[in-house]
């Protein structure tokens, strides 16, 4: 008799989760990388999209009518990008006896789903990180700054001149002021120290806390004239194989991106990037969970995937500052 395949793969959604499990577990996780790039569903794997340059976006038209006569009509000139969405994905075993032997202590295919989406995420997160933290793409003075005294120094370093200068440097490339900061949270505990922060908070209104522990990012935001500081605190074995661990954290000490990120689903709103997620290959951007068998193991294989790319949409959005920390 027919019977079915043992490679047939089932969608697990029980070991999955929606959009806001995401990003709650991205959070949870000390990963940043979506608040970042934010998402961008694309109906295609590949493709290219319109990016309307500084000079057109801030161009001032003529838009007085004469009667007869018709109204100012815009031409733009469009530039285009490209995206190319990949997979990436990680598969767990689950193996039949020990998953029989271990049954009263945990559900090992639970773990496995864990196991499975911490690393397909944790290396999304290193994927943006990269490309944010990038000496490559931010490079020139209009681009980037090496701050003369390290916000470690919580004496002498001041970040919030050097802040506010690098927000002018945006605005005068881009026509726009940056919403957001982007640190680890090594840094931003020096910043909760830092006698410059701490003296803007207690004298110019932005609070009256004055101990450290009383400094939140949202508070930080304030002195800094921002939306949002966005922390990440997540870190990685850099070590190879075999060898000792070696932690570092997947957003350097040494940097800081002051940058506009995007705040809706609009692509055309001005922003440093977006991560574009393709669904149609079944992808969701937590990851999909799916399930199938592999005999030869005696094993239940726990496989979680997604469908996406990032890309840096206007570089003049965005200013990277170096020599963070001693």
């Amino acid at each position: 008799m027919p019977s079915a395949s043992n490679a047939i793969t089932n969608l697990r959604p029980d070991l999955g989760g929606s959009f806001v499990e995401f990003d709650l577990e991205m959070n949870a996780m000390g990963f940043i990388g979506s608040r970042v790039l934010p998402v961008i569903d694309v109906p295609k794997a590949t493709g290219s999209f319109g990016i309307l340059p500084v000079e057109e976006m801030l161009k001032i038209r003529n838009t007085k009518r004469a009667p007869g006569a018709g109204y100012s009509r815009g031409e733009f000139k469009f530039e285009t990008s490209t995206f190319t969405c990949e997979e990436h994905g990680a598969e767990e075993p689950v193996d039949d006896r020990e998953a029989s032997l271990y049954s009263e202590y945990f559900v090992a295919e639970q773990i496995a789903a864990m196991r499975a989406r911490q690393a397909v995420l944790a290396n999304y997160e290193a994927r943006v990180a990269a490309a944010v933290f990038s000496t490559s793409t931010w490079t020139g003075a209009s681009l980037t700054t090496a701050v003369s005294t390290e916000w470690s120094s919580a004496a002498s370093g001041v970040p919030v001149t050097d802040v506010l200068t690098a927000g002018n440097i945006i605005y005068e490339n881009s026509g726009f002021y940056p919403n957001a900061l982007i640190i680890n949270r090594r840094v931003f505990r020096n910043l909760k120290n830092n006698a410059q922060v701490i003296d803007r908070i207690v004298s110019a209104g932005a609070g009256q806390a004055a101990k450290s522990g009383d400094i939140s990012a949202e508070l930080l935001a304030q002195v800094f004239d921002l939306d949002m500081v966005i922390v990440a605190g997540a870190g990685k074995n850099a070590a190879n194989e075999g060898q000792a661990a070696d932690i570092d954290p997947f957003w350097s000490n040494e940097y800081a991106m002051l940058c506009r990120v995007a705040t809706g689903p609009d692509i055309r709103q001005p922003c440093i990037g977006r991560t574009f997620h393709w669904s149609e290959d079944g992808s969701t951007i937590g990851g999909t969970t799916e399930e199938y068998r592999d005999e030869a193991v005696r094993s239940k294989i726990i496989r979680v995937r997604h469908d996406v790319d990032e890309v840096i949409i206007y570089a003049n959005a965005g200013h990277l500052l170096s020599n963070i920390t001693a």
